[in-house]
């Protein structure tokens, strides 16, 4: 997985967690990437497993990911 951020395309089954169009956080998790699957931090501040199918990968300007990231933290 080269892409940190995921920009989420689609959220059934998962209103609650996901909004679509907002730019999510993925953690590395390889065994999940095998079953088409991305670990996401969602709108609780959790991570949660979701199919990938649901997320595009996107490349943030370096200015945007450190404000992200501290944002995130």
């Amino acid at each position: 997985m080269k892409s940190k951020y995921f920009i989420c395309i689609d959220n059934r089954d998962a209103e609650a967690s996901l909004e679509r169009w907002k730019v999510y956080k993925a953690i590395e998790d390889n065994h999940a990437f095998k079953h088409k699957m991305i670990r996401i931090i969602d709108e609780s501040g959790e991570d949660y497993l979701f199919p990938l199918d649901y997320f595009v990968p996107i490349d943030l300007p370096q200015t945007v990911e450190r404000a992200m990231q501290t944002a995130i933290n």
